[in-house]
């Protein structure tokens, strides 16, 4: 059976780069000579988060719950902006980048975010509570594996079938699950939300193809 390993959050990982663009509305006219696409903004300052799930139904990086990404492996556009070039450029020659890819607001605003995964129904994740900081995580089926019991306990019952996240206590431990949908892994408790804030504004002004997440990853 597959299953993801065990990971200590923040030891080890995939780390993402990137940021929005748009296209020149000058574009293919008289008057404009720039470049077609534009940087608009940096990920960091909006998206600042470590999630497999998330970076898998997007992009299929780490795609250890079997979720059908929206835009997997375009590389880098041809067209890609000077801005995010530079940014990026760096990665590519060091020979960093572990995949590269984009998306635009169109695509990211048809997501149905009801959709699951092929392999995996939920994520579980703990920490001690004498140490918060260190969090474990874990794609989990039903039955959850043994192992997995064995250091989270037995859960409340009802959890394995929660359409909602939950969270328990035990003496050591909090506990948390949560089902996994696109939803889940873009909702409003992750940061995307900021990210597709500012490329719905732009493509009230640019349209929704004119607007994309460029993004590369180590």
């Amino acid at each position: 059976m597959f299953r993801q390993p065990l990971l200590r959050s923040g030891l080890v990982g995939t780390d993402i780069y990137g940021g929005i663009e748009f296209r020149h509305p000058g574009v293919d006219t008289d008057y404009y000579d720039g470049e077609p696409w534009v940087t608009a903004m940096d990920l960091w300052p909006l998206y600042d988060e470590t999630d497999y799930a998330a970076f898998a139904c997007l992009f299929g990086v780490r795609n250890y719950a079997g979720f059908q990404p929206l835009a997997a492996g375009r590389g880098l556009p041809d067209d890609l902006s000077s801005g995010m070039r530079s940014q990026l450029g760096p990665l590519v020659a060091t020979g960093d980048l572990d995949g590269a890819s984009w998306v635009n607001w169109a695509e990211l605003a048809s997501i149905d975010h009801a959709t699951v995964p092929d392999l995996r129904t939920g994520r579980l994740t703990w920490h001690t509570q004498s140490h918060p900081s260190v969090r474990h995580r874990q794609f989990v089926d039903d039955p959850w594996p043994p192992d997995v019991v064995s250091v989270v306990g037995v859960p409340p019952a009802g959890v394995r079938s929660a359409t909602e996240r939950v969270e328990w206590t035990t003496r050591e431990m909090v506990c948390t699950y949560e089902p996994l949908t696109v939803g889940a892994v873009l909702g409003p408790d992750t940061h995307w939300p900021h990210v597709f804030a500012v490329m719905r504004a732009l493509a009230g002004r640019f349209g929704d193809e004119g607007v994309r997440l460029v993004v590369a990853f180590d």
